[in-house]
């Protein structure tokens, strides 16, 4: 019963830092927690609508955080089917990011 109570409380913890992170993005701040965006030179990062691509991956924080709430609600129901479909969610929306993200240059800057 402890082991299950320490589980929520970290899950519970991780979805509450997606959602002030989304937050964050959406706001078009904190694109510096942007993996390969906060690595690009200033020359680079001019190219890209640094706006767009903020208010997207604050979209999908919110997103990812729902997918998250299904590993609460399995710890908590004890139902692992739950689990595996907030996974399975969770993955799918990581894949479809990435896919996203770097095909149709669809945040760089229209000219």
């Amino acid at each position: 019963m402890g082991d299950n109570i320490i589980a929520l409380l970290i899950i519970a913890g991780v979805i509450v830092l997606f959602i002030i992170l989304g937050i964050l993005l959406l706001n078009g701040k904190g694109s510096s927690f942007i993996a390969g965006y906060n690595m690009m030179s200033p020359e680079e990062k001019e190219k890209y609508d640094t706006a767009r691509l903020t208010k997207f991956m604050g979209k999908m924080m919110f997103v990812l955080s729902f997918s998250m709430l299904f590993w609460i609600f399995s710890i908590a129901f004890e139902m692992n089917g739950l689990f595996y479909t907030g996974l399975i969610l969770f993955l799918c929306i990581v894949v479809y990011m990435i896919i996203y993200i770097n095909t149709g240059d669809r945040f760089k800057k229209r000219e």
